[in-house]
């Protein structure tokens, strides 16, 4: 991509409202546009960045069995109505509309009803199960507060996987699947560190349920941590002797931090194969409800948790496997023809090596460019200049440690295809 042929535009301030530190430098990098709050628009260099991620998230999700598909944002309020949860008192969070003939539409907030109604037609027998679904879907959300950028927002990609088992003891033994699959979503995105699995309340679903928690002064939530494990305990159900019982961890050992969500997984158990009729046949011939678990990751909401956690002063400073572009290739021109046709061939060389590239070719001052580079945070910026041209060698600059060295036009091509 040829920064000049981009139409987004960097920007020095972000807006006045927006109080996130992930929305302001998304927006003054040109990644997101807001177009109201909690509702925001991903750019070219955005939408790149959410679609590494997803495919992080896809890849982990295929490996452990999973089968994707696209279910409709528009719900049937028949199906919600036999859980109890088209009632707004039980869920407060719903977008509803109105049908010209009278009729009522939801805007899916979640997915557990209209997948689990769609398996009635696809499980009949123990033959059938174990099965694991997901989708990216868009989920909305009536929050009454969207303060936090886009990592709580009123429109937003949910991955959620649900798992469908004949029982419990084949439940687990996925449920601890997808938790390692979790552990390795985040590694890889940068942030598995400073990731914890979090025991916390179950809700209407079960006793407990586990988040993976990432600690970030940024964090809506508590936790409190166990360096012997790495695992902790959500505020919520730090009071619960039972937790400890369970996990042998030492209350008195426990660090307190605040941390962001990234993910969550639940058993479901038979609560919403009850009542919308989801069974088998097992061996013995008994009709018997489905097991079901869940599963989410917000790529979005992930994305904002990266920016929060690794940006500095200077910008965002994105992990190799989810920025939009590897290399920032910054020509210094400046009007002289000999810098820019080096720039412009090196530009070529090193996309037809498969390098990823955003090349800087516009005709601006080398301050300007330097802090582009700095705010969109690209993990390796490439500088052309006269002097390096005549070196024989280029400064190559690694965002995340500032570390400078040069490269040869050879070595910067075997750098880019390693």
């Amino acid at each position: 991509m040829r920064q000049s042929a981009l139409f987004t535009k960097t920007r020095r301030e972000a807006p006045a409202d927006e109080v996130a530190k992930n929305a302001q430098l998304l927006i003054r990098a040109g990644f997101v546009h807001k177009e109201m709050a909690g509702v925001y628009a991903y750019l070219p260099l955005g939408l790149q960045t959410l679609e590494n991620i997803t495919n992080i998230i896809r890849e982990e999700m295929n490996a452990i069995g999973g089968q994707e598909v696209f279910l409709t944002a528009l719900q049937d309020p028949s199906v919600w109505q036999k859980t109890g949860r088209w009632n707004d008192e039980v869920v407060d969070v719903w977008f509803k509309t109105k049908l010209k003939n009278g009729g009522e539409l939801g805007l899916g907030n979640t997915h557990e009803e209209p997948l689990t109604a769609l398996m009635t037609e696809q499980i009949s027998s123990y033959k059938d199960l174990p099965r694991y679904v997901y989708q990216f879907q868009t989920k909305f959300r009536n929050e009454t507060r969207a303060k936090s950028g886009i990592m709580r927002s009123r429109e937003f990609i949910m991955k959620d996987l649900y798992s469908f088992s004949k029982d419990e003891a084949e439940h687990n033994l996925f449920y601890e699947k997808a938790a390692a699959a979790y552990a390795r979503i985040f590694a890889r995105a940068g942030i598995g560190e400073t990731t914890h699995k979090t025991f916390a309340s179950g809700g209407s679903f079960s006793k407990y349920s586990h988040e993976f928690q990432t600690v970030c002064d940024a964090g809506e939530d508590v936790i409190y941590i166990d360096d012997a494990t790495g695992l902790a305990i959500n505020k919520e159900v730090y009071d619960d002797e039972e937790v400890y019982k369970t996990t042998g961890i030492n209350k008195a050992t426990l660090r307190e931090a605040k941390a962001i969500e990234v993910g969550n997984i639940f058993t479901l158990s038979t609560k919403f194969s009850d009542p919308l009729g989801l069974t088998y046949t097992d061996a013995e011939g008994k009709r018997t409800p489905v097991f079901m678990g869940s599963y989410g990751i917000g790529p979005g909401r992930l994305m904002g948790t990266i920016v929060e956690l690794l940006s500095d002063e200077k910008g965002m400073v994105w992990p190799e496997a989810v920025a939009p572009m590897r290399f920032h290739l910054v020509s210094l021109a400046q009007g002289d023809a000999t810098v820019q046709q080096y720039a412009d061939d090196l530009y070529d060389a090193l996309t037809k090596a498969g390098a990823s590239v955003l090349y800087d070719d516009r005709d601006a001052r080398a301050g300007e460019k330097f802090a582009d580079s700095d705010l969109i945070g690209l993990p390796w910026r490439i500088v052309v200049g006269k002097k390096g041209i005549e070196a024989g060698a280029l400064e190559v600059v690694e965002r995340k440690t500032g570390t400078v060295t040069t490269k040869t036009r050879a070595e910067l091509i075997a750098f880019a295809q390693a």
